[in-house]
């Protein structure tokens, strides 16, 4: 990029992910359309929210010269100017033009040979093009919110579960308590088989769980002096704050029924 602006979103450097996609020339637009919906449906499927993901397909003196159809998936970036949205990939129809450009300069030949129907044809490109950079930075953006809880300011990072870094946080309830503490490790320990756990014991509880929250930790477990006595512990979702009791025996089963939720 010649002009670097708004943190990440535009950058010297940049990373992209395209797919070339080989199609029949009569079988273009069938699949220029499927590529439109599986790459919105991707983005969904990250977490995005819908109402702030858009698909804008080009007018015809948008188009680049080689593109028989071209259709950009934008996202509402609180920087975003103009109607509010910017570029996170473009799909583009772009015909057999790089093959017959490749067949020209190089003198080889580019058309491929139908077996079936024994027939040669210079195949149409679909062509999905999007920034990881850009696709990173949406979906912080979308997960990233504060919400008034009390008298205070709870700032939360909404990350889909597949995509949170640290999946469960354990925290004792008390760190003076040797017994608490020794049980609370040992859960994290049995955690960290199936998934990224973390153990944490530098604060007071309420400090730990808005710690977890602002990384985006979709639960965390607390152990306190009465698990000692009835084998539960205080299953706290990230989202909604809800607290539930479950024994340490069913811990594991039930966070990886939620997490693959």
């Amino acid at each position: 990029e010649i002009t670097p602006g708004n943190f990440t979103f535009r950058t010297r450097e940049f990373e992209q992910m395209e797919i070339e996609y080989f199609v029949r020339p009569e079988e273009a637009d069938k699949y220029f359309e499927y590529w439109v919906e599986e790459r919105f449906n991707w983005y969904l499927g990250l977490g995005i929210k819908k109402e702030n993901l858009r698909k804008r397909p080009h007018a015809a003196d948008e188009l680049a010269h080689y593109a028989k159809a071209c259709t950009d998936l934008e996202y509402k970036f609180p920087f975003s100017t103009g109607a509010g949205w910017s570029e996170l990939e473009g799909i583009a129809n772009r015909t057999d033009f790089d093959l017959k450009q490749h067949a020209e300069y190089s003198g080889k030949e580019m058309k491929y040979f139908d077996d079936v129907k024994k027939e040669k044809f210079y195949p149409y490109i679909i062509e999905p093009s999007g920034g990881v950079d850009r696709c990173v930075l949406a979906i912080l953006v979308d997960a990233f919110a504060e919400e008034k809880v009390k008298d205070d300011i709870r700032v939360v990072l909404k990350l889909h579960k597949s995509l949170a870094p640290v999946k469960v946080a354990v925290l004792p309830l008390l760190k003076n308590r040797p017994e608490i503490v020794e049980v609370s490790k040992r859960i994290a320990d049995d955690l960290k088989k199936c998934f990224y756990a973390s153990y944490d014991d530098t604060a007071s509880i309420g400090k730990l769980y808005r710690r977890q929250d602002e990384v985006g930790t979709p639960f965390c477990v607390t152990v306190d002096v009465q698990s000692l006595e009835d084998k539960l512990v205080t299953v706290r979702d990230r989202d909604t704050m809800l607290q539930e009791r479950i024994g340490v025996e069913q811990l594991k089963g039930y966070l990886l029924e939620k997490l693959n939720n």
